[in-house]
């Protein structure tokens, strides 16, 4: 059965709706409740006792509903999941779907990064294009028989070297040339402003405001 449970911000007075987050990644969970704002409180689904659930989808849309699927029914819990990537042209879309496991299961940032840029080694700047994508997807329930899907994507191209210290995942190579650097040079602010996951976060939150959610 679902459980709807609710929380005031002590700053503002706004009761706030608890939703786990599909996922242990503290870089989206502070991404995606810095865009969603204070109406929903964010619990990472790790922090609830929740086991990663096998990414078995061959599109970001499928593993987003697979995880958030799997949170609702750990939790009783409404549940929003993000699966995103990185998409370069040169790789024929890859790493794509597998970008956290680009390197292997176990991969680290640094491994997905260091294998990527064996993989465009050489190839020149124009050569480089790429964009990241994201799916947000919110279910109410487990069974919930109309999820809301959202989708966001940001274009840029790969650098041939790390760039900033910020962000997580493929961040310092992934070059933004209209803002001005990488997604780890950027100030959090203005990285959700152009990002994948900002679009597809702004896009979400407009679907719980039209559905009542």
């Amino acid at each position: 059965m679902n459980t709807i449970e609710t929380g005031t911000d002590t700053r503002t007075g706004q009761d706030r709706r608890r939703v786990v987050l599909a996922t242990g990644n503290r870089g989206k969970l502070r991404e995606l409740q810095a865009l969603l704002g204070t109406a929903y409180e964010l619990v990472p689904q790790s922090d609830l006792g929740v086991i990663d659930i096998e990414e078995t989808g061959t599109t970001f849309t499928e593993n987003a509903l697979l995880k958030a699927r799997h949170a609702a029914a750990t939790t009783g819990l409404p549940a929003i999941a993000d699966d995103s990537g990185l998409e370069v042209d040169a790789l024929d879309g890859a790493p794509g779907v597998r970008s956290a496991r680009y390197a292997g299961v176990a991969a680290t940032d640094a491994d997905n990064n260091a294998k990527l840029l064996r993989a465009l080694d050489g190839l020149p700047a124009a050569a480089r294009t790429a964009r990241f994508r994201s799916v947000i997807v919110y279910v109410a329930a487990a069974d919930d028989p109309e999820p809301l899907i959202a989708e966001g994507v940001w274009a840029g191209r790969i650098l041939d070297a790390p760039r900033g210290a910020g962000g997580f995942g493929y961040d310092p190579l992934f070059f933004d040339g209209a803002a001005g650097g990488t997604g780890a040079e950027l100030e959090p602010a203005a990285k959700n402003r152009v990002s994948h996951r900002g679009h597809a976060a702004r896009q979400l939150g407009a679907l719980l405001t039209e559905r009542g959610r």
